[in-house]
Formats: structure tokens, sequence, C-alpha cells
């Protein structure tokens, strides 16, 4: 990789230009834009111009990711007294990724390369460091296999092996240190890493945690790896220790899949060195302190989100932890700090129309505080507070060519499935078409074991709503973030009350007046492809046709994998969390057969898109062309279309836009063309 380490300086204004198209237009504008032509299919699926802001530990400098002209991601700080932007560091054939503050004055940061996608992944993210001014650069994780001698001034030494990752930075002033982990796989490819203090300036390392089999790690606010995560087959064990010269210990121990009273999950630990963890609390998951002498889950809940699982994470400084961050229907912030409750409500007035979120120095020395403004037509613009003078100040917009005025509104709502089970989705309704009796898509999330709504902008649904369609994302029974008992609720009924509830969302549409009942396709990527197709197969009357990427097309294929590629599912969850949550394959043999878009071929009808990505190891691309092979017998009306260099999704926007122009000429022509407003 070719670096470019000049300390460069550019204007204020051309930086806020630059990356801040976005914000709220003015009337006379937004008149103007109404009637326009459609918003272009890149505008949606571009690249971020704007990647993001860290705010260094004393409140004085911000660490910011902006996309240059010809596109690669560079690193700018911005001096926020004199609001001084300056250029830090790029490469020429690579993108800046991850960034954090080692100290007041240095940065470490890993890169990419936005240009490629998975299939031609060549180089990791390796690991650098340099201070404010530009100097002291340092390499100090390769970017490949090889681990060699960097050659140049800069370096002296051989660097950490590709497999390094930054896991957190020194939590003490003015410490060159972070925590970094490496990673190693034994011959039936399980993972155990290990965690190491890493000098940024002499680039020397040294062990600082390691237990055989660990996955994961917890440190706490005194730079003390105090928890460390393992996993055999169905059993996952939570280790820990006071300090770096106390043994190991276990603390807990679970099955993968079976959670039972007493589970918990380990969260954070405070600056007073307090615990706390997630556990059960009438249903759903909550924040609970938890006793380490003891060894107890306390009675009352810290935080807790009725209807939703707690998976919040903490907002603290170095003294103490001065708020939660929580997702409900939308994302939130739980203040315990008076200051900053009173500072939030101030901010939310300045800006009324987005959720935002505030992010504080660890030890700040200044008044400033980030905000990150978002919405569901908002894709997200950063600024900076000044709490002494009042003013908000722009940054950058991570989609300037994407108009809040011309989005369509993201709607959470709630619609009952034919065994009475309520069910949550959003609606988006395209921005003035009326919202009555329009084609709709139905796009099915992936997982299908994750939470798959969220209050966002979302590149896909806009699109399409941009186009005119009505979309409706269910989070069926089974996506996780509302309690056990959804979540299981969804265990071997892939295919089946799964597939009920995307119906049963269509026909609750349907009633509503929103969606036309003769206009209606269902689309998805992954478990959401697979269930795209048995949506075909089950209810051919409701979905006229259907839009696939990367979707499963064998269940059988999934467990086994196929000679033409296997899948990257762990071997814990094929041998053991399938037969539960999936199917048994001699028990339910005859449900997985029925099940399996593939044997069900015959009765795809409907136009239908294939996608599918030549690097993908989630889903190889086997299952796609077994599914195409099968239904192309008695179907026309297919089209095939594969991205070599794709993995599990697509990442490059050129095949974004290639797919999403070829799924909306398929809509066109299947469930009509909307009219124009």
């Amino acid at each position: 990789m070719q670096s470019s380490l000049a300390r460069f300086t550019v204007t204020l204004s051309t930086f806020f230009l630059f990356t801040c198209a976005s914000l709220p237009a003015h009337a006379d504008t937004v008149a103007k834009t109404a009637s326009s032509a459609p918003v272009p299919i890149g505008d949606f699926f571009n690249n971020n111009a704007f990647s993001g802001a860290v705010m260094s530990p004393d409140g004085r400098h911000l660490a910011v990711l902006v996309s240059a002209k010809g596109g690669r991601v560079q690193l700018y700080t911005v001096e926020l007294a004199g609001m001084k932007v300056s250029g830090l560091t790029s490469f020429e054939d690579a993108d800046i990724a991850r960034i954090a503050w080692v100290n007041d004055r240095r940065i470490v940061y890993s890169v990419a390369d936005r240009n490629i996608a998975d299939g031609d992944v060549r180089h990791g993210p390796g690991l650098y460091a340099m201070n404010i001014d530009g100097s002291d650069y340092r390499q100090l994780a390769s970017n490949t296999s090889t681990n060699r001698t960097a050659t140049g001034s800069h370096i002296g030494r051989a660097t950490l092996d590709w497999n390094t990752r930054l896991l957190a930075t020194s939590n003490v002033a003015g410490s060159d240190d972070v925590f970094v982990t490496q990673t190693k796989w034994n011959t039936a490819g399980k993972p155990s890493s290990t965690v190491h203090r890493l000098n940024t300036v002499t680039g020397i390392s040294k062990l600082a945690a390691s237990v055989n089999g660990a996955e994961e790690w917890l440190m706490d606010q005194h730079d003390e790896v105090r928890i460390a995560i393992t996993s055999d087959d169905k059993t996952e064990t939570i280790h820990y220790r006071e300090n770096a010269g106390m043994p190991w210990r276990k603390l807990h121990e679970s099955d993968l899949y079976h959670a039972v009273k007493g589970d918990f999950s380990p969260a954070f630990f405070d600056a007073n060195g307090n615990f706390y963890v997630r556990a059960s609390h009438h249903g759903v998951e909550a924040l609970f302190l938890y006793d380490l002498k003891t060894a107890t889950i306390k009675d009352t809940p810290l935080a807790d989100t009725p209807g939703y699982d707690f998976n919040g994470n903490p907002v603290r400084n170095h003294k103490k932890l001065l708020g939660l961050r929580y997702e409900t229907d939308a994302v939130g912030t739980i203040w315990y700090d008076k200051e900053m409750n009173a500072l939030q409500a101030k901010i939310d007035t300045l800006l009324p129309n987005t959720i935002n979120v505030l992010s504080v120095a660890a030890r700040a020395e200044t008044p400033f505080v980030l905000v990150a403004a978002s919405s569901d037509v908002e894709p997200g613009v950063e600024l900076v507070y000044n709490k002494e003078t009042g003013v908000l100040m722009p940054l950058g917009s991570r989609q300037p060519a994407i108009d809040p005025q011309r989005m369509s509104p993201k709607t959470l709502v709630r619609y009952k499935a034919r065994d009475g089970l309520e069910i949550p989705a959003y609606l988006t309704l395209p921005k003035g078409h009326g919202g009555k009796n329009l084609p709709m898509v139905v796009m099915v999330h992936g997982g299908p074991w994750v939470r798959g709504g969220h209050w966002n902008w979302n590149a896909e649904t806009q699109f399409l709503a941009s186009r005119g369609y009505a979309v409706l994302e269910p989070d069926y029974r089974g996506s996780t973030g509302y309690g056990d008992a959804y979540y299981k609720a969804g265990w071997k009924q892939w295919g089946l009350k799964m597939q009920d509830d995307i119906a049963d969302g269509a026909r609750w549409a349907i009633a509503k007046g929103h969606a036309d009942p003769q206009r209606i396709c269902i689309a998805g990527a992954s478990y959401g492809g697979y269930s795209t197709l048995m949506g075909l197969v089950n209810d051919p009357d409701l979905f006229k046709c259907g839009i696939n990427w990367v979707g499963v097309t064998d269940i059988n294929m999934m467990r086994d994998g196929h000679w033409t590629g296997d899948s990257d599912l762990s071997e814990s969850y094929t041998k053991y969390g399938m037969n539960d949550m999936v199917g048994d394959r001699v028990a339910d043999a005859a449900q997985l057969k029925a099940t399996s878009p593939v044997e069900q071929a015959a009765r795809i009808t409907q136009p239908l898109l294939l996608g599918y990505g030549g690097a993908d190891t989630r889903v190889p691309i086997s299952h796609g062309r077994a599914l195409r092979d099968a239904v192309s017998k008695t179907n026309r009306d297919v089209e095939w279309v594969v991205y070599q260099e794709e993995g599990h999704g697509w990442a490059l926007p050129k095949n974004n836009i290639d797919f999403w122009t070829r799924a909306e000429k398929l809509l066109q022509r299947s469930i009509g063309k909307p009219a124009v407003p």
C-alpha cells in the first residue's frame, strides 16, 4: 500500500460544503424538487462521503473520515477551538477504516478497500498509528499473511501478524498503549485469541491475557482484562479474573441454544469496577448489576425496555457512567447525569426531526459535544455543539446527495398473525402517492435470528419508495430483540409459521387499504431470499413476483455444504443448533423437504430475479444454481445474475445499482409501474 503521510490543510468551508449538501433545504428548493425526476439510483447506493468522527480524550480535537475526490477515505483532524481542519493521512490504494484515539495527540487506525468486494480481498486491515502533527508514524500490524520487516525511515522492526485487531485503547491519560487481539485457528477451523498490550510508538507488545479457546474479551476502565468467553460445541463459558495477577476462574456456564434462569451475558464495567450483565426480566433481557463477590445478579434492573430486549451500550467518561444507549421502536439514550439530560433536551429542540446521539470526551477540557443526527429520512449528519455559545456547527453528511425532503417516512406498525401472535413491522409509504391501494414490496430480513427492522434510513427501502412502492418490513417470529418467547416461536418454523407471518403482513396491508391485492411482490436476502422463494411457493395468489439475492434454497445443503463450496456456518450450529432451531435431519426429514425451495421449484411460476455472489461462503453459489436449474424447467421468467467478486451481499455500488435496476424492471413488468404523483 502506498501511503500519503504529508499533513495538508483545507479550508473549513470546503470541508463542510463537500460533505453537508443534505442539510435541510429551503422551502423554495423543496417545491422545485418535489415534481422533478426520480432520485438517481446511484444516489441511494453510493459509498458514504462522510464515515464518522471521534473526539479526542481531552475534547480538543476530532478525528474525521471523509471521502476525497477520488473516492478514497482519508483521515482528517479538526482543532475544535478554531475549527481548523487538516488532512492527516491517506492511502492511494486503500481507505482509512476504523479510527481511535490513543491519547490526546495520537491516533491509531486500520484500513480497508471500498473498491473491491469479498472475492478480491487480498489484504487485512493492518494497524497504524501517528501523531496529529504527522510525526511518529508507525505500522504496527501487517496487512498481509506474510509478516516482514517494513522498509523506509518510519519502521525499523517487524510488525505484528496480519491477524491482529484493535480491542481497546488505554484508559490511562497520556498512555501510548493500545490493546489488541491475535487470533489463531486450529485444524478444525475453531478460533482462539489472546490479548496483547501494544505500545504504538515503539511497536513493542507483551501478552496481557490468554485463555485457551477464548473468542471474546471484556476489559474494565483500568486497563484490566477481566472477562474471557469460550465455547465448546453446545456450551458457552464465561471466565473471570480480578486483575492480571490473579488466576482465571469459571464465572458461569450455559447452553448456547437453550437459556435457563440465571443465565446472563457480560455487558460492561463502569469506572468504579462494577460489572453489568444482560439477563432475563419479565420475558425480555434487561441490564443488571452483577455482584462478583457473591456471583449473583441483583434483583432490580438498572435499565429495562418493556417489550424489547435491552441491547444498549454505556455512555461514560473516566469518572462515571453518564447514561445508556438503547433501542425500542427507535434509538434513544437514558441519561443518569443531569447535565447531559438537560443538554439532550436542548439539542433535541434545535434538531427536532432527528434522533440525536451525543458523544462526550473522556476527560473533557472543552465545552464541545459531538452530535450524530439521523432518522428514517436522513442517512446521518454529524455536528459539533458548543455548550458555552449554544452554537451547533455541521461537520458532514454520510450521503450528501440524499435530500431528506424527498425521502419517505417509516412507521412502526403491529398486526396479528393468523394464530393471534402480534408481529412488529416497519411500513414505508411512498411520499406523494396517497398511501392507498399501492403496489407493495414485502421485504424479508435475513438471519433469521436477528432484529431486522429499525427506524433508520435504508437504501433499498427508500429506493423502492422513491419509485412509488410501499415497503413492509416484518420482524416475523424468530426475530430477536423482542424476548425469548418470540425468538423461540420461530424454531422449526422455516417455511411454516414464520412464512405465515410474512403473508399475514401483506394481507394486513391489503385490509388497511395500503396495498393493492393484485400488485404485491416479495423480496429478501439470505434467509430473506429463502423466504422469498417459499412465499412464491406457499402464497402464489398473494405474491406476484420475487426478488431473491444470496438466498438459501436447500436446508440440508446449508447443513452439509456442497462439493462446489463449503459454507462458513460454524460446526456447532450445523451440528447442534440447526437440529433445534431449523429441523432434525432424520426426525424432521419430511418437513425439511417440504420447506426447501429447491424441492418445491416446480410450484414457483411467478417472475423471479435470482442474484448470487461468486465468493459467498455463507450461502455458496451452489444454492442459487440448484434452484435456477430446477425452477427454469417450468418457469421461463427467471433472471439469473452472478457477481463473481461479491460475497454474502453486495459491497460495491456498481453491483447494487445493477441489481436494483434489474429489480425495478421486474417490478414494473410484474406489478405495474406506479403512477407519478
